[in-house]
This record gives structure tokens, C-alpha cells and sequence, in this order.
């Protein structure tokens, strides 16, 4: 495979302004947080990222794209109080998530929609902070049908907003009844008209804002009135008069924590509002201050890139009073640290932080110095990076702008391209096209077809498709750009995802609602004419699904779980499967043969285009939408497909050599109209490619037969624990997939922001080696000799052997080694009962014991171990004996040989690698194929699969985007530092 590494590709990450977690810490939450956990990221350009921290995975969920001249500068979280169902059952509140960016109007986001729910907007300035009112609980000692429970009852039990504006004003809103409106004015503006730089909340009464004139007001929210002043005094001599106070924090005590713009943190009295400790721990300003749930740990982020920890120590039973000490700074970021989030439970205790160097940070809290940091890519998890390997075409997509690139041939190594004095081959690609999309929104996803005569781009709002040729002049290598005229049923819809089928005739689009519709494009031989889409949209039903918000208990996310995440076409066009974040699939299938002289079943109306999402499914069995005679039908046995055990990162068919169908000029001569049968079309069903390959966000690997609705022999035989550790355990997740199927090759090449795996699917995974004698007897067969050997072994070892440091961690990355922490004792020691005798003996560790964890996960281990030796040897044998082995034959013997020749795949399997991996390239945008692939394979081999000559193979293109090509501003420099 030839690699063309690229870092021309000018994708311009946008800076981190907020973060926020969707619930609140809480230290009596077991596990490592409810299944609901979210954390927002704000960007500067408008966008929101949803990220699910998946038990210490990270992997992000989906965009809420923004617009021109937009930015998000703060973000919130409430959950709408829990209500019971007709039978008693208590239903869990909504999760409802808002937002400000440097206007008058606060935003509420659906998040199943991807796009802005309701605005709120009043008679005030700008709004510079938001807080959300803590959660109602109920008091302790109430009984139900007191004095006291019956005023609690008439308690709103929801949760307010605050934010404070830029004339010195501080707002409540309301959230009740689902809606967002203006409730009343708690301070009006002072003289001064300082701004309002943060907000929290020190209890549901009572609100704490930090203003820009050296100054902290404590406000009481029922009555309106300013309970306290606190004053900061006079700022440096050096500097500006003011002190800007940047960030407010309240601790579970009741404790007031402020950062501020002389680098200062300074700790409050929460009751009587004094001044109790001042410390002076950053050369510039603190931005932002996160707490723990305890109340005994601070930290600080600021312009001078350090992350600042604080601890609380004394009050022990000498009477020393408590105070507050610095522990430790270090300076994981580039530039300035503009926003932390912190949350905790039993066993996750994580920080979240970033700012201008575009990538989030998540930081062990609880563990800090124990635990290493983790770095989230700063890169979307979907690529945005598209091709056409036919036209070696490849496409750039962001905000709302698209570029078109053609990448030269290589034909052989050093044959004359133009170098620069650096060496670099300034030949190797050219700008070919640049569009600009008018509009406001920013572009959900973004197609180019397969033969690169079209474009599709999408926003939340519009659809709009670009026909793409070559320029007049023939010295020229632009493309010539013209937008395509679209019927309203398809243009005056936005859409989250956008596909083209392999053959150019099918598109498919995911609206906002996460309905699934495909549109039908034709156009001429030449493609100089601009092809035309047919006004009909074909509703696709997906399958009803069980609910699962009985099962939630910390919030609902209504039906954010059923939101389309990723689509796939199959080789032949004629199979569409989509995924939603819940890892539910959904098929279907093109029946019949295209005939392009079969009439319309109605008339070409804008308004009657598309069928209504009300009507049943049985309707649409009883007229199918036929259209050049094709319909488009549920898979016979999609119910069959089973659930993913999560959101999948990748799913792509197989590719197939086998030509596409080609449209009958005179007709459909085995369909004939009669009086009963007025709508005539085939019945017949795809039978080329079906096999679907999944990734999900766990790294499990499943490969199915879609019109089977069954997993394939080879994922059979080679479950997700037969897959290298390493890729298992690799916390950077999947981003897609490129298939090397050339010359007799069954490849897959799975990529990263920071790695790159190929695997060969022509032969099964060798054996994972597992340490230790855990699994050196996982072949026995007496289940009472098992258990004595687990009870025994568990006894033996010492827990750090029993313990994989990517395990048991507190969300952040994986602990330290015990040589490397810095002190002079590890992390556990050795108790005796007995003097010295080893067998009276157990190791004892120093740190917080995580919840104990059964051993289900390495008894899967061991049973799928099992399982997959029975099915290789039953595949070994069927072949010894001449048979194909049946349902657990190799791939190779699949109905479906790769290239159509059975002898080179074979050969293939015999001298090639089962896996190889890299961690060459990062931080990867993404990888397209761009030449070679099946249609471009050679053709002269002999009858034992040998070629003529060397084959040059697939061709790729991988995107690279190191944050030292990114244009950042000017940070602040300390007076330690030499890497000016």
C-alpha cells in the first residue's frame, strides 16, 4: 500500500471556551458515573461537543454545529424534576442542556435533533456567565403529610438559571414546563456598570457573582436583594486599578473559592462572607477554579498554562486550624487555560480542562500524581475527509467551507517529479476547486460520489448538491463548480449525514429527527450535463425499538440514544444499513431492476414527494414507492441483525469487483401491467456483497451477512478477545477504515487520531498470549478443578500483579508505575502473621481500593478462547476432507471470493502478516483511498497467482494535523521559561 502522507489540508481547530458535565459530583454514586454522564465542550466557532466518558473510554458522541460569527462562552446543565407513569413508576427528568455566546440571548439545545431548541432573550446586556441552580432533595425528617413536607410540596422543584450581563445585571430564568422565558431582574445595574465575569450558585437560595470591579456579591434570589459585599481591594501597583474576578466556586461546606486577574486564589468564609486565605500561585490570571465533591481539593488554570492543586490539611485532633496549601503546578497545556469541569463519584474522580490549544484535558483528581493525564483529540471522530479514488479526488470539509484536492500519481519512485530545495514534491497535489456555502449554519456532513461528479453538503437547515467537471480549458486542472437545481423536498430540509451510493444514483440523507430518506439522481453518459434529482423522497421506517428510560435512574436524554451516527452503502448500492448511538442497526434493501422507461406512479409534486412519517408501515407495503422500477424495502431479516453492546465508530461493507446492474433501455420485459396490477415491479433481491464490518466505541470488532442476519465464519471465529491486546487496550478510539482488497488482498487498515492497525482478514487472528497462569489450564474441563485454581492463584498474587494498570483507574489515563512516582514507598506492602514464612502472607495496598470486579470478564476470555478453537477445528477439518466446512469455512471459501480468484487469495493468506500496527502518523484527520482498489487491479497473473509485475497496490491518502501547523495567538510567557 502506497501512503501519501498530507498536512496540506488546512483544517483550523477552534479554541475550548466551556465545559460542563451533565450531572453533579456526588461521592455516593457507585461505578464510574450513570449511564447518562455527558461532558459539553464549548468552541469558539459555535460548535458543541457531546462526549461520552464510557467508563474511562472517551469517545465523542456528536457535534451541535454552530454558525457565522457564533461562539459558545458558557455552558450549563439541569435535569427536570422525576415524574411517576400511569402505573407508579418513576420516570427520570430530562437532561437539558444551554448555552450563551456574547449576546443578549441564552440557547436551550436538542440534543436529539442537533440543533437549537427554544431562545430566551431581555431587556439586558450582554450575558457573560451562566449558573444552574443545584438540584431539589428532599429535607431530611420530613413526613409526608406534615406542616413541613406540605410547604415542601409547593416548592418548585426544578432547577433556575442565573447569568449575569455585561451592564452589571444579574438574571433569573426559568426552566418549568419545559420552556425557557425570563422570570425577573435580581440587581440592576450599579453606577460603575461593571460587568458580571462569573456566577455560581452557594446553595438553591443563594447566588454568589464575581464583577470587574475588585468586587464578589452575594445575592439572595428570593427576595432580589444583595446580602454581602466583598471587596478585593485595590490592584497591583504595576497593574490596572481593578481586579477582575474570573471564576467563583462554592465547596460542599459552604466555602467561597475566587480566582482572579492578580493570580490569586483567595478562600471565603461561607457564612459570615470574611476573607480566610489568600495564596499567590500564578504569574498571570486564573481563569477558572474547579473543586472536588469533598471539599478538600482545588485547582486552578490560568494564562500562565499552569493547572495549580490545592489541598486542605490540618484540624486534625492537636486543634491546628485548617488551612489551604499549594501541592503542586504543572503546565500541561500549550496556551492559556480558559475553562475546567471537574466530577466525581465512588470510582471516578476526573478533570476536565482546555482552552486555546484546542484539545480537551482530562486530569485524575482524586489521584493526581498517581494517575498520568489524558489528552482527547482535538479532531472529529467522524472524518471530514472524503474521496474519489476514481478521479483521485479528495475532499476537505469545515465550517463552511469545502475544498477539492487532486493528488498526482506516483507511478514509480523518483521519476522526475518536481522537488523544491527541501525535497518536498511540490507536484504531488493541486487545489482544483474551493467553495464557500452561503448561510449561517456550519455544515453537518458533507458527500462526494464515487465517479466525482457530485458534491452533496448539508447544514441543520438546507441541502445543497454541486455538479462538478472539468474545466474547458484542457491546460487547466480546476474543476468548474455549478449548483445543482434541487426539487424543495430535498433542498428546504437540512440533514445530519449525507451519502452517496457507490454508483452515483442513490443518496442517501439522515434528517435533524433522524429519519432516514434516499433520493434518486439520473444523468447522462457525458457528464457535462447537470444531473437531475427526482422530486420523490423514499421514507425508510426504521424498527421500533424498546424504550430504555425505565432503566435510568440519573436522567433521561429523551431520544438522543436513537440518533443516527453513521451510514453505509454496500458495494453493489442495493443495501443500506445505519447505526444509532444506542447500537441498534437498521437495514434495507433495493428490489428489482432499474428500468429507466417505466413512468412515474405520481406526479412529479413537490408536496406529494415524499410519504408522511405518520402513516403505518402496512400503507407502505400496499403501494411501494417504485421508482424506474427499484423500491426500496425493509431487510427480510433486519430484526434478526442483533444490538451492538455500543455506539459503532465504523461500518463499511465489504468492497466487491462485481459489476454494477446496468438500467434496461427497452424496458423490464419479465414485469407486465395488468387490470389488479397496475404498479408493477421485480421482486427480486441483492445477491452480490452482504458482508458488514462494525467498530464500535468499545473496540469490539463484529463482522455480519446482512441479508443472513447473522454474524459471518470469520467473526465467528475471531471474537473481539481474540484481537491483539494492544488494540483492545488502545485508549485513543477508532475513526474508519480503509479496505485493501487489490490483488488477491482481504485487508482492513483501521486508523486513529494517533495509530494505524491493518489487519488480514484472509486468515484467522493467531492466538492472544495471556500472562500469567491464569489462563495456562483455560482449557479444563472440570468446573470444580477451575474454581480451586482461581481461589488458589487469587490468594497467590500480589495485586499489582493481578492489576493491569489501564484497570481500576479513576477515568484519567493509567497509573503510574510505582518507580516512577517519586517517593521513596510503592504502593503496597507486605503483611505477615507468621514472622517470615511466605505462605502465612498477603500484600496490602496503600491505594483506595476501587469496587471489586468480578471475574466475568476473564472467564469470557476463557470461554471464547474455547469457542473459537472448536470452530477453527472445524474448519480445519471440513477442508481436510474436501468439504467448504459449511457455516464456519474460512473466507476464503465464501461464496463471495475476493477479485473472483480463489488461488490468490489463498496464496495471499499463506505468506502475509495476520496484523501490523504503527504509531508513526498523529494526530490523523483522517485516511481515503485515492487509487488502485479492485477495478484498478492488474490483470496478468498466472494460473498460480503470480504477477508479471511488481503490483503497485492501493494507494491512500492520510491527513495529518499536528497542532505545531495550527496558528495560534500570542500566549504569556513566565520568567522560567526558555522555549520562547
Amino acid at each position: 500500500m502506497d501512503i501519501h502522507r498530507c498536512r496540506f489540508v488546512p483544517y483550523p481547530p477552534s479554541a475550548i471556551n466551556a465545559l460542563a458535565f451533565s450531572h453533579p459530583s456526588s461521592v455516593d454514586i457507585h461505578g464510574k458515573g450513570p449511564t447518562t454522564l455527558r461532558l459539553a465542550v464549548g468552541r469558539a466557532n459555535g460548535d458543541i461537543e457531546v462526549w461520552n466518558p464510557l467508563k474511562g473510554v472517551w469517545f465523542q458522541e456528536s457535534i451541535l454545529r454552530g454558525g457565522k460569527d457564533r461562539s459558545i462562552d458558557g455552558l450549563a446543565w439541569i435535569q427536570d424534576p422525576d415524574d411517576e407513569d400511569r402505573n407508579g413508576w418513576k420516570v427520570p427528568g430530562k437532561l437539558r442542556l444551554f448555552s450563551i455566546g456574547y449576546s443578549t440571548a441564552v440557547t436551550e439545545w436538542d440534543l436529539a435533533l442537533g440543533k437549537p431548541a427554544q431562545h430566551s432573550g431581555a431587556n439586558h446586556g450582554e450575558v457573560w456567565c451562566l449558573a444552574a441552580q443545584p438540584r431539589w432533595q428532599a429535607p431530611k425528617g420530613a413526613v409526608q403529610g406534615t406542616e413541613k413536607s406540605t410547604s415542601q410540596e409547593a416548592e418548585f422543584r426544578g432547577q433556575h438559571l442565573a447569568v449575569g450581563c455585561a451592564d452589571g445585571s444579574v438574571v433569573l430564568l426559568s426552566t418549568a414546563d419545559g420552556e425557557l422565558r425570563y422570570l425577573r431582574t435580581l440587581t440592576r445595574p450599579s453606577k460603575k456598570r461593571a460587568r458580571v465575569l462569573s456566577i455560581t450558585f452557594q446553595n438553591r437560595d443563594t447566588i454568589i457573582a464575581g464583577y470587574a470591579d475588585s468586587a464578589i456579591r452575594v445575592i439572595d434570589i428570593r427576595n432580589g436583594q444583595e446580602k454581602r459585599g466583598m471587596s478585593l481591594g485595590a490592584g497591583p501597583k504595576d497593574g490596572p486599578r481593578e481586579i477582575l474576578v474570573w471564576s467563583v466556586r462554592c465547596l460542599s461546606d459552604g466555602t467561597i473559592v475566587s480566582g482572579d486577574s492578580t493570580g490569586e486564589v483567595r478562600f471565603w468564609d461561607g457564612k459570615n462572607y470574611a476573607l480566610l486565605q489568600r495564596i499567590k500561585s500564578h504569574k498571570a490570571d486564573i481563569l477558572d477554579v474547579a473543586t472536588s465533591a469533598d471539599g478538600n481539593t482545588v485547582v486552578s488554570g490560568g494564562m500562565d498554562r499552569r493547572t495549580t492543586v490545592y489541598r486542605r490539611v490540618g484540624g486534625g485532633s492537636n486543634g491546628d486550624r485548617r488551612r489551604w496549601v499549594e501541592i503542586s503546578h504543572r503546565r500541561f497545556h500549550l496556551h492559556d487555560v480558559k475553562t475546567m469541569a471537574a466530577y466525581e463519584t465512588k470510582d471516578l474522580s476526573i478533570l476536565a480542562s482546555g482552552g486555546l490549544d484546542t484539545a480537551p484535558l482530562i486530569t485524575p483528581l482524586r489521584e493526581f500524581g498517581r494517575e498520568y493525564h489524558r489528552w482527547l483529540s482535538s479532531l472529529p471522530q467522524l472524518p471530514q475527509i472524503v474521496s474519489s479514488p476514481s478521479k483521485r479526488l479528495m475532499m476537505s470539509w469545515w465550517d463552511q467551507e469545502v475544498s477539492l484536492w487532486r493528488l498526482v500519481a506516483r507511478t514509480r519512485r523518483g521519476s522526475g517529479a518536481e522537488e523544491d530545495q527541501t525535497g518536498v514534491d511540490t507536484r504531488s497535489r493541486k487545489l482544483v476547486a474551493k467553495i464557500a456555502v452561503k448561510g449561517e449554519e456550519n455544515l453537518t456532513s458533507a458527500d462526494l460520489a464515487t465517479n466525482g461528479s457530485m458534491l452533496a453538503v448539508t447544514t441543520i437547515s438546507e441541502t445543497k448538491v454541486f455538479h462538478l467537471r472539468q474545466h474547458k480549458l484542457e491546460t487547466s486542472d480546476a474543476l468548474r463548480v455549478q449548483k445543482v437545481d434541487l426539487p424543495q423536498s430535498i433542498a428546504e430540509s437540512g440533514a445530519k449525514l449525507v451519502k452517496f451510493s457507490p454508483d452515483s444514483r442513490w443518496c442517501a440523507i439522515v434528517r435533524p429527527e433522524n429519519s432516514v430518506q434516499v433520493c434518486r439522481a439520473t444523468q447522462s453518459e457525458p457528464t457535462k450535463e447537470s444531473p437531475r434529482f427526482l422530486p420523490k423522497l423514499v421514507d425508510l421506517k426504521r424498527l421500533p425499538r424498546d424504550p430504555i428510560a425505565p432503566k435510568l435512574q440519573h436522567g433521561s436524554l429523551g431520544n438522543y440514544d436513537r440518533s443516527v451516527t453513521r451510514i453505509a452503502f454496500s458495494a453493489d448500492s442495493r443495501i443500506l444499513v445505519v447505526c444509532d448511538l444506542s447500537g441498534y442497526l437498521d437495514s434495507w434493501v433495493l428490489e428489482g431492476h432499474e428500468d429507466l422507461t417505466q413512468q412515474d406512479d405520481e406526479p412529479e409534486d413537490d408536496t406529494k414527494s415524499s410519504t408522511s412519517f405518520d402513516d403505518d408501515d402496512s400503507d407502505e407495503e400496499g403501494h411501494p414507492l417504485v421508482i424506474l422500477g427499484q423500491q426500496w424495502i425493509r431487510n427480510p431479516v433486519a430484526s434478526l441483525l442483533p444490538k451492538l453492546g455500543a455506539a459503532s465508530l465504523v461500518l463499511s461493507f465489504r468492497p466487491s469487483k462485481a459489476s454494477s446492474s446496468s438500467a434496461l433501455s427497452n424496458g423490464n420485459t419479465a414485469v407486465h401491467p395488468t387490470r389488479h396490477n397496475p404498479h408493477p415491479h421485480s421482486h427480486d433481491l441483492p445477491d452480490g456483497e452482504d458482508r458488514l464490518f462494525a467498530l464500535t466505541c468499545e473496540h469490539q470488532m463484529y463482522e455480519f451477512e446482512v441479508l443472513s442476519g447473522r454474524l459471518s465464519g470469520w467473526s465467528r471465529r475471531n471474537p473481539t478477545s481474540s484481537w491483539p491486546t494492544e488494540f483492545r487496550q488502545n485508549r485513543d478510539r477508532a475513526m474508519g477504515l480503509v479496505w485493501d482488497t487489490d490483488l488477491g488482498k482481504q485487508r482492513i487498515w483501521v486508523y486513529g487520531s494517533s495509530w494505524l492497525w491493518m489487519f488480514n482478514l484472509s486468515k484467522d487472528l493467531p492466538p492472544v498470549a495471556r500472562e500469567g497462569p491464569r489462563f495456562e489450564d483455560a482449557d479444563v474441563n472440570n468446573a470444580n478443578e477451575a474454581n480451586k485454581l482461581k481461589r488458589k492463584r487469587r490468594r497467590e498474587r500480589r495485586p499489582s500483579e493481578i492489576k493491569d494498570p489501564r484497570k481500576h483507574t479513576t477515568g484519567a489515563g493509567s497509573k503510574i508505575p510505582s518507580g516512577e512516582l517519586g517517593g521513596r514507598f510503592g504502593r503496597e506492602y507486605r503483611k505477615t502473621n507468621n514472622g517470615l514464612d511466605p505462605e502465612d502472607s498477603r500484600w496490602i495496598t496503600m491505594d483506595r481500593e476501587p469496587t471489586p470486579a468480578s471475574d466475568d470478564e476473564d472467564d469470557d476470555a476463557v470461554n471464547g478462547s474455547s469457542l473459537t478453537k472448536l470452530r477453527r477445528t472445524l474448519r480445519n477439518e471440513a477442508e481436510t476432507n474436501g468439504g467448504n466446512g459449511g457455516d464456519d469455512a474460512m473466507d476464503l471459501d465464501n461464496q463471495h471470493p475476493v477479485n473472483g480468484d480463489l488461488a490468490v487469495v489463498r496464496k495471499e493468506a499463506e505468506r502475509s502478516l495476520a496484523h501490523w500496527h504503527t504509531l508513526k502518523y498523529r494526530p490523523i484527520l483522517g485516511m481515503v483511498l485515492i487509487g488502485g482498489g479492485p477495478d484498478e487491479a492488474s490483470q496478468g497473473m498466472d494460473q498460480e497467482g503470480n504477477y508479471d509485475e511488481a503490483p503497485e497496490g492501493v494507494e491512500v491518502a492520510l491527513v495529518e494535523r499536528p497542532m505545531w501547523d495550527v496558528e495560534l495567538q500570542p500566549r504569556f510567557y513566565g520568567d522560567q521559561e526558555w522555549d520562547k
